[in-house]
């Protein structure tokens, strides 16, 4: 049969055709979940976090140092087989969640590992923050998702190149290379926002300045050495990369609004969940982003029943996987059929509820009844709608406001939609005086409505409240935003 060759660049007409069918920046489906619960889940420690990472690191240096004391020998291979998995293959999944910011509680740690996660892969920071923002928002969508592994239709030779990286690599190191000459591809163009373009071209410069300096050391010396503990891991380690982040998506459907059809969760050994850092649950991880790596397999018995069974190993992935793209290399149409998710009434396929409050509408003096104090634990939020426009409640601990002694006690009004992804923020974590959005992981201030982690830019408005017998009211008078 002739295959219908499809354009999954991000500027074509696939990209088009996306946009009115209304498959970009749609809501997706996301099974019930008690919201309580959800809101103990998205709680997050820089312990578990700090633990995970020291341990990866030191096992990176106890392997390179192995690898050093046995230069010379062929027991250098293993060695620097493990430091390479470890580099460009675990270091992947800490880029991935340090990224999304939900590793540490504490923003800097996550930044300081992603810039180093981040170089380790030869991944620019700025590009592929942005990218992933793209790919969870319109995952395995043709035309909008840069980051499809693997396009229809296949063949033998490019799902060989997958899983060489030697054949894929080269062609970032190119682009890397380009944007450092301040040549800033279409596609880029296309999920990164104006003002953040320049960074491109001094993080590629200083990606090439590293690089060269290794270069240069080796020459210097006459050895590779140096090499093989800076660049070259990223190529001969990255096969973990692939092996693990192929079967996120591999041969699952494009262009539908159900991650339970175009993602996928495998059962893992404590090991490889360790060096994937729990990303094997991955269905888990596209419907609840704002989910820390360490609460997944907790996040998973919660919701597991509304899922597709998981695969019970990754062997048993591999073999669906494998299957599949063979079909498709004659037929790039056929999709792993996936016979086994679950129906879910349309009441419940909607994005979870985390306590929804009606206005009631009465105006005494002024105020607006925005409904009972009681009912709003520290920690969480409520959604308030009124006509066409919808706010988001929060209660924080007092001792996070600017002013603790304001009548409001730790209570919080503001815009309800994240000005990034038009997200229903209330459905979001609030931590630290800060609410985080559910779609993307951006991040505002509650006391000043600042943006505080990309993709968010632009600011919340913050409104007046307070409390007045129990209720909570409101003029929806904006707040001054702080000098």
């Amino acid at each position: 049969m002739t295959a219908v060759v499809r354009d999954y660049g991000l500027t074509g007409a696939d990209s088009r055709l996306a946009v009115e069918q209304g498959l970009a920046e749609a809501e997706w489906f996301r099974p019930p979940i008690d919201p309580e619960r959800l809101r103990d889940l998205q709680v997050r420690t820089n312990a578990r976090a700090a633990r995970d990472t020291l341990l990866w690191l030191g096992l990176l240096a106890l392997f390179g140092y192995l690898a050093f004391l046995a230069l010379g020998t062929w027991w250098a291979v293993p060695a620097f087989g493990v430091y390479g998995a470890l580099y460009g293959g675990a270091g992947d999944s800490r880029w991935h969640e340090c990224g999304h910011g939900t590793a540490f509680r504490t923003k800097r740690l996550n930044d300081i590992v992603y810039y180093i996660a981040s170089f380790m892969l030869l991944r620019q920071p700025t590009l592929w923050r942005w990218s992933h923002v793209r790919h969870h928002t319109d995952t395995i969508v043709v035309g909008r998702d840069p980051e499809i592994m693997f396009p229809r239709p296949s063949s033998p030779r490019t799902v060989a190149g997958v899983y060489l990286p030697v054949a894929i690599l080269p062609k970032a190191v190119w682009r890397t290379l380009k944007h450092a000459a301040g040549r800033i591809d279409d596609d880029a163009r296309d999920f990164i926002p104006e003002d953040e373009l320049p960074k491109l071209k001094w993080e590629s410069r200083a990606y090439i300045a590293v690089l060269a300096g290794t270069a240069a050391w080796c020459v210097a010396i006459g050895s590779i050495v140096p090499a093989l503990y800076i660049g070259l891991p990223t190529f001969y380690g990255a096969w973990l990369m692939v092996f693990f982040g192929a079967m996120q998506h591999a041969g699952l459907r494009e262009d539908v609004l159900d991650h339970r059809y175009n993602s996928r969760t495998v059962y893992m050994n404590p090991v490889l969940r360790f060096l994937y850092s729990n990303m094997n649950y991955h269905v888990e991880h596209h419907i609840f982003p704002s989910v820390p790596y360490y609460a997944l397999p907790a996040l998973h018995d919660e919701v597991k029943d509304y899922l597709a069974p998981a695969d019970r190993s990754t062997i048993s992935a591999y073999r669906r996987i494998f299957a599949t793209l063979r079909r498709q290399w004659s037929d790039p149409s056929y999709d792993d059929p996936r016979p086994d998710v679950p129906d879910v009434s349309e009441s419940q396929r909607s994005f979870v509820e985390t306590g929804f409050t009606a206005w009631a509408g009465d105006a005494h003096d002024g105020l607006i009844d925005l409904g009972p104090a009681a009912g709003l634990a520290v920690g969480s939020a409520r959604r308030i709608d009124r006509g066409d426009a919808t706010y988001a409640l929060y209660r924080i601990d007092p001792d996070d406001l600017d002013d603790g002694d304001d009548g409001s006690d730790g209570f919080v009004l503001s815009d309800g939609l994240c000005t990034h992804g038009q997200a229903h923020l209330a459905e979001g974590a609030v931590l630290d005086g800060m609410v985080e959005c559910p779609k993307h992981n951006g991040c505002f201030d509650l006391c000043t409505g600042e943006a505080l982690r990309y993709p968010a830019t632009e600011p919340i408005t913050l409104y007046d409240v307070a409390v007045r017998n129990g209720q909570l009211v409101s003029r929806l008078t904006p707040q001054k935003a702080p000098e």
